[in-house]
C-alpha cells in the first residue's frame, strides 16, 4: 500500500491537475529527458499496472530500490495536485546532483530502467510482462539472388532507433530501416555451398510489439569535430500508421 504524499502548494499560479487532470516533473536541471520519458511510461495503463505490481517493501532502503521509488513516484502523478519531485528516483539510480544537471542518453536511460525492473520481477508472477509489453523481434539476412542460399539472424528489440536526417517522416525513415543493400562485385558473400555470390542484406521485421517504443536519432557523431552534433530537420509523424508493409512476407524460420 503507498501512502498519498501531503498537498504541498502550488505558487505557480497555475492550476495544472483542475485543468487538464494532470500534474508535471520537476526538472532537476538537465532532466527533461527523463521527465518526458517517465511520463510516457506513466500514461501506459498496462505498464503503470505493472509497476503497481510489483513486489515492493516499505521496508527496503529507498534510496536503493528504484522499482519501490518508481511506484512512489507514480502514485504522486496519479494523485497529487502539484508537480512531482523526482530527486528521491535519481537518487536510487546511484545519481549525486551533479548527475542531475547532465544531459544523459533518453535511449540508455530506458534501457537501464527496464532492466532493473525486469531484474526485480524474476521469479515471480510479473516476470514476462514487460517482454509481452515491448519486446518485438527482426531478421537480420543475406540473401543470395542467384542461388538458393540465406544466412539469417533472429533478434530481439526494445526499442528501435529511428533514422531522422535524410527522413521526412516516419514512413521514409521506416523505409529505410528495411533498406537492402547489394552484396556485388568486390563485395560478393561468400557461400559456404556455392563460393562467392551476389546477395541482398538487409533487416526485416518479424513482429511488432504491443507498445512500440521509437527512438529519435537526432544527434550523430561529428568526424571533424569530435563531437555529438543536433540535428534539426524536420520530421513528421502520424497520430497512425499502419506497419503491417514493414512485416516480413516469409517467416516460416520464426
Amino acid at each position: 500500500i503507498l501512502a498519498v504524499p501531503e498537498y504541498i502548494p502550488d505558487f505557480t499560479g497555475k492550476n495544472s491537475k483542475k485543468e487538464t487532470g494532470y500534474v508535471g516533473l520537476k526538472n532537476q536541471g538537465a532532466t527533461c529527458y527523463m521527465n518526458s520519458m517517465l511520463q510516457a511510461l506513466f500514461h501506459l495503463p498496462a505498464f503503470r499496472r505493472i509497476v503497481y505490481n510489483m513486489e515492493t517493501s516499505t521496508t527496503e532502503d529507498p534510496e536503493k530500490c528504484i522499482p519501490l521509488c518508481l511506484q512512489k513516484l507514480f502514485c504522486q502523478l496519479q494523485f497529487r495536485d502539484v508537480a512531482c519531485s523526482t530527486k528521491t528516483l535519481t537518487k536510487s539510480f546511484g545519481w549525486t546532483d551533479m548527475d542531475s544537471i547532465m544531459q544523459h542518453d533518453v535511449q540508455e536511460f530506458c534501457r537501464v530502467l527496464i532492466d532493473n525492473l525486469e531484474m526485480k520481477m524474476k521469479g515471480t508472477e510479473l516476470e514476462n510482462s514487460i517482454p509481452k509489453l515491448f519486446k518485438g523481434r527482426t531478421r537480420s539476412y543475406i540473401r543470395c539472388i542467384n542461388v538458393n542460399y540465406e544466412s539469417s539472424k533472429i533478434e530481439e528489440f526494445y526499442d528501435l532507433s529511428m533514422l531522422v536526417k535524410g527522413c521526412k517522416n516516419l514512413q521514409e525513415s521506416f523505409e529505410k530501416y528495411i533498406e537492402k543493400e547489394k552484396m556485388d562485385g568486390d563485395n560478393q558473400y561468400n557461400t559456404e555451398e556455392f563460393g562467392k555470390q551476389d546477395a541482398e542484406m538487409g533487416v526485416e521485421f518479424i513482429e511488432f510489439p504491443s507498445v512500440l517504443h521509437l527512438h529519435l536519432r537526432r544527434f550523430e557523431y561529428d568526424y571533424e569535430t569530435g563531437m555529438m552534433i543536433k540535428i534539426n530537420d524536420r520530421f513528421e509523424f502520424p497520430e497512425e500508421i499502419d506497419l503491417s508493409k514493414f512485416l516480413a512476407k516469409n517467416v516460416k524460420n520464426f
